[in-house]
């Protein structure tokens, strides 16, 4: 086979008439190419401009930038939303740059949502105007890491700041007496990715907006703002809830693109019986090194910063051949979905090249690792990269040929953004959406015009909620003092005033005549965690041998810390396997050592939710709503030793960590008795255990001796831990317990693999579908992100005597309201969900309502409804 100068189109060609592709393509979308849309450069463009685009190339510009132009020149806030690689960085680059070169005092501040976008756009900017240029413009990022003693020269030398929301809350808005200078003369804020400021964050970044507006209305100044985003749904009033002001929209992208090519593909099936699928991380390998063989340049997305790397090995060691037959025989990782799958191995033994052609990219790589990344992906040397979604965003790497994406990334517009970084200009590009066992990536390759032909989710905030508001208040009095009757962005004053009376009579504000000021020691802005998670990471230091120093070599949040680098733990970072000789969460280090193992280990988890206080209570149509203070306790116990590729278990050990609690409000609600026991009359309830017959216990005895106590998929022997014996068609099935424990129906399986069979036969009981369908629901009326809350349900909820019940919970430290106003809507909540589940065309549920099951599940819907119904 042609193995080099094959074009992608060639390639596609070949995977047509492959069967052992062809066959597992869900489906194949192509979106058209398109030619460009130009105009000229604008009359008033300063003509050191027009020389530096000439430089590279460049003779006009797409009609998109020329719009963004006129508008910022006609004094509007554009919000401008286009795809992928389409220019946006010169919309807002060209009409900031002609103001800084046309009026000498005009400052501008950039505003990143990330660290390595802010200087990958401060090198852009060098390519236009370099700092030798005739008129110079002092560029400069300021971010945490910007050394102290750069600072004092920056503030007063740079006419550009690129900078992240958490730079301006934290170090530049409490000490904007220092920044007088550039505050008084500042022109233009460009807000870059805006999409990514949503839910809890976007309500905090809009906040720290209002507060820039009023530190610069101080200063005299009232600076124009530019945005821009990835298609979401509502960018308009995104932007307008963020900067609080009118904004116009440019959405005609005029950029030129090449035909893409966007394929859902469905892994294989292993074994019919079970219904089990080919891991989704092979099959991205398999698709993977097709690609690299032809020397087509990819990104591979991967969920898990752990996948990222299992990738990267398994992609520098070629094991995979991707024209081996698929058997259960041949293929012990077929039911490996939920190690994740893949973590079968063997040891790296890369070669220096293929170390450098083949990178990963994540979260916990030092700035140095990702700039070298960048830049090899940009000249070409890199030839395919693995990463998680941090390199969605905009940092420039080029053009890719193809974009695998390993597992669905959770959103509609998430996946079309990771697809985005695949395409050059003009040439044909590639995006493969690999899906998992996972019911709901099952469902979009059944069904893939609810992909396909749905608008992206919308972004929202709520920059108005009570206890956001009040964190910047404080932080807003620290700054300026407030006057009896100013307003707080579009906060009333009469709202406003109860506040600031509030902090009074808590003594952090003092009244003068008609003035507040700031009264309390603390510093506020240092207790305000715009990203609501801890500020700390863990720097991971690799042992180099006796009188050597330590070496950094990344680092982890300190979330994260317990379960990825545990004492013992098997760490992977950039191919390479590293021990982990100790963890100290109280100086936030970890120590590792290089290591040769034939293994890796899986942490063991338990999580428990605990009372705390209930606050409220009262009765509701079908049985009792709650809210209070509740603790979400997870605790690294100890870990696993897995053998690669057999997942062979080598032993167990046993790790000391102290719990982690997030001590948050919830809502919950129960369902009275007398309502289940008429659920289950109507054969409308599934959320008692299966009774298995008083012959169960004898019949899973003989299914596993005649398996010979080993996983009958992946031929683990019995280590420690009885394996489970499997319903090959589910018990709920058969009219009598005789019949679905007859020995041809059971199969013996190991922990793992008999995970991923449920999956695929699972009967969706109606509580999981009610806490899916609440799940959509619930940030619609909090104006939040999804991730902002927990749902759980539980047929025997320990928060209200062993009760049927739902949980929401907020996903912050000592919650922001988000559960106490689920609790006051609660009839209002219930009423809108039944009628999206009612209104939802599917028979048995999708991921529209209640979700769906697995490919031979049985769906919620039903059951759902009939809850709904009693509870209304």
């Amino acid at each position: 086979m042609k193995t080099s100068g094959m074009s992608l189109s060639e390639l596609l060609d070949i995977w047509r008439d492959t069967p052992a592709i062809a066959q597992n393509i869900a489906a194949w979308r192509t979106v058209p190419a398109r030619a460009a849309q130009t105009a000229s450069f604008p009359a008033d463009l300063h003509p050191v401009l027009i020389q530096a685009l000439r430089r590279q190339g460049i003779e006009a510009l797409y009609t998109h930038q020329a719009a963004a132009w006129a508008q910022i020149q006609a004094g509007q806030h554009p919000v401008i939303v286009t795809g992928t690689a389409s220019g946006k960085t010169l919309c807002y680059n060209l009409p900031v740059l002609h103001h800084l070169l046309t009026d000498v005092e005009a400052r501008a501040l950039y505003l990143f949502p990330t660290k390595a976008l802010a200087h990958d756009q401060a090198h852009q900017l060098t390519t236009i105007i370099p700092p030798a240029a005739p008129s110079p413009i002092p560029i400069a990022a300021y971010d945490g890491d910007t050394p102290s003693s750069a600072r004092p020269g920056i503030r007063a030398q740079a006419r550009l700041i690129l900078s992240n929301p958490d730079m301006l809350h934290t170090a530049i808005l409490p000490h904007h007496t220092r920044w007088s200078d550039f505050l008084v003369h500042l022109r233009f804020v460009v807000l870059d990715e805006m999409h990514v400021y949503r839910g809890v964050f976007g309500s905090h970044v809009a906040n720290v907006l209002r507060r820039l507006k009023r530190v610069a209305k101080f200063y005299g100044a009232s600076p124009q703002f530019i945005l821009t985003s990835a298609t979401i749904a509502n960018p308009t009033e995104l932007a307008e809830r963020l900067i609080e002001e009118s904004v116009t929209l440019v959405d005609n992208n005029g950029a030129a693109a090449g035909p893409k090519h966007f394929l859902i593909y469905n892994p294989p099936l292993v074994n019919l019986e079970l219904g089990a699928r080919r891991s989704a991380m092979q099959e991205g390998l398999r698709l993977a090194q097709e690609l690299l063989q032809h020397d087509v340049q990819t990104i591979v997305f991967a969920r898990a910063r752990r996948t990222v790397e299992l990738l990267l090995r398994y992609m520098r060691e070629n094991v995979y051949d991707p024209f081996t037959p698929t058997s259960t025989e041949t293929d012990p990782t077929s039911l490996s979905e939920a190690l994740p799958a893949g973590e079968f191995l063997p040891a790296a033994k890369s070669t220096p090249a293929k170390n450098q052609t083949i990178r990963a990219y994540r979260s916990g790589y030092l700035p140095r690792q990702r700039r070298e990344i960048e830049q090899g992906l940009r000249q070409g040397q890199v030839r395919a990269v693995v990463a998680t979604s941090a390199l969605e965003l905009g940092v420039d790497i080029g053009g890719m040929g193809a974009a695998v994406l390993v597992g669905y990334p959770g959103t509609i517009a998430g996946t079309w953004q990771q697809a985005g970084r695949a395409g050059r200009q003009t040439e044909a590009a590639l995006a493969v959406l690999v899906v998992s066992a996972n019911p709901l990536e099952q469902f979009l390759a059944h069904h893939p015009a609810y992909f396909f032909d749905r608008p992206p989710e919308q972004a929202l905030i709520n920059p108005d909620n009570l206890l956001i508001l009040l964190q910047h208040v404080r932080c807003a009095a620290f700054e300026l003092p407030f006057q009896m009757g100013e307003q707080f962005g579009q906060i009333a004053a009469d709202q406003l005033a109860e506040i600031l009376q509030f902090l009074h009579q808590g003594g952090e504000l003092h009244l003068s005549g008609s003035t507040y000021f700031w009264l309390a020691d603390q510093y506020p802005a240092e207790q305000v965690s715009l990203r609501s998670a801890s500020p700390h990471t863990v720097r991971l230091e690799m042992i180099q041998g006796d009188n050597v120093p330590w070496a950094t070599i990344g680092e982890v949040d300190q979330a994260s810390a317990p379960w990825m680098v545990h004492p013992e733990a098997i760490y992977l970072h950039e191919g390479q396997t590293f021990v982990v000789e100790a963890l100290d969460l109280a100086r936030h280090v970890a120590r590792l050592r290089t290591a040769q193992v034939d293994y890796y280990t899986e942490p063991q988890q338990e999580t428990s939710v605990q009372l705390v206080s209930q606050l409220d209570r009262a009765a509701v149509n079908g049985g009792v709503k709650y809210h209070g203070e509740i603790i979400v306790t997870t605790q690294v116990v100890g870990y696993q030793m897995m053998r690669w590729f057999t997942q062979e278990r080598l032993g167990q050990g046993q790790v000391d960590l102290p719990p982690n609690d997030l001590h948050t409000t919830g809502y919950w609600f129960t369902l009275a008795p007398e309502v289940v026991a008429r659920l289950r009359e109507q054969g409308l309830w599934s959320g008692d255990p299966n009774d298995y017959g008083p012959n169960w216990p004898a019949q899973r005895n003989r299914a596993r001796a005649r398996d010979h106590y080993r996983c009958r998929m992946c031929g683990a022997p019995e280590q420690g831990r009885e394996h489970d014996v499997h319903h090959q068609i589910p018990f709920r099935r058969f009219d009598s317990y005789q019949q679905a424990n007859q020995l041809t129906n059971l199969i013996t399986l190991c922990r793992s693999c008999h995970r991923r069979a449920e999956t695929v036969v699972r009967a969706r009981s109606g509580l999981s579908g009610l806490a899916t369908a609440l799940g959509h629901l619930a940030p619609l009326f909090l104006m939040c992100d999804p991730h902002d809350i927990g749902i759980h349900a539980d047929p025997d909820l320990p928060l209200a005597r062993k009760q049927p019940g739902v949980v929401i919970y907020d996903m912050i430290p000592a919650g922001i309201g988000f559960s106490q106003r689920l609790f006051e809507l609660h009839v209002t909540l219930v009423q809108q969900t039944y009628q999206l589940v009612a209104a939802c065309p599917c028979s048995a549920g999708c991921p529209s309502c209640v979700g769906s099951a697995g490919e031979e599940g049985v769906g919620g819907k039903q059951e759902t409804l009939a809850i709904l119904a009693a509870l209304i």
